[in-house]
Formats: structure tokens, sequence, C-alpha cells
């Protein structure tokens, strides 16, 4: 599918009750969404979906963070995914993040900033299949 994006819905977004708030913002943005799901990951889960960052030394607690509690996975799809998406969520730490972002709304550190996107169309479809079959992407 062109023009698609992965986004996760963190687990501390997800605990703090704003799901539905996230999911608003973004069918308001244009989105279509194309596969949605509620998950805990496990660790091994999480430490498969952010294997490339296993050399860094935040992976472990990144790996902690996302296998802690609930969270939503998410199939996106609008005219250029990937930078609209990543526009939306605004930057990695909440305090620098522009107003209007997801992040600045939501994100409360940068180790929990409410929202993850993928970064190229490589890697979307990459974390778009980690997560979704064909079969679940309508």
């Amino acid at each position: 599918m062109a023009n698609l994006t992965f986004g996760i819905i963190k687990p501390d977004a997800v605990r703090a009750g704003h799901t539905g708030s996230i999911i608003q913002r973004i069918l308001d943005t244009g989105f279509k969404i194309r596969g949605l799901k509620l998950i805990h990951m496990t660790r091994q889960q999480g430490e498969g979906f952010y294997a490339v960052h296993r050399e860094r030394p935040f992976f472990a607690g990144l790996v902690e963070f996302m296998s802690s509690g609930p969270c939503v996975v998410m199939a996106l799809e609008k005219e250029s995914a990937v930078k609209s998406w990543r526009d939306l969520m605004g930057a990695t730490d909440p305090a620098k993040a522009d107003e209007g972002t997801l992040r600045k709304e939501f994100g409360g550190s940068v180790g929990e900033n409410a929202v993850h996107g993928s970064d190229s169309d490589e890697n979307a479809a990459i974390e778009v299949s980690y997560f979704f079959s064909r079969l679940e992407l309508v």
C-alpha cells in the first residue's frame, strides 16, 4: 500500500486515557486508519521491534517501557504519510515539540512521549508488517 505509515500510541498515553483523543486527531488530520490493534507487547516483541537500537544505551529502558502496558498499533494512510505523521507527532522531546503536536499535548518526557512513528517509507513497510498481516489491512 502506497502512502502508508506505522504508528504506536505508547503505554504512557494509553494508561493516561488519551487513546481516543489521539485517534480523533489522527482522523481530523486526514489519515485513514487501515489497521488498528490494542496489544500488550511482550519483552520479546519489543526487542524484535526495536532491534535496530539494540546497541544503543536506551534499548533496555525502551523495551521495558514498551512492554509495561497496553499500546495501540496503527497502519495509517495519507498522502506523504510518513512525513505527515511525523509532523503531527512533533519532536521526540515534548518540551521541544511545536504547539498542536501530539507529543506536545500528550507526551511527558523524551522516553515517554505518547506516540511512535516510522522514520522512512522503508521502515514503515517493515514496521506495519511486524504487527499486521495483509488480511488485517483494510
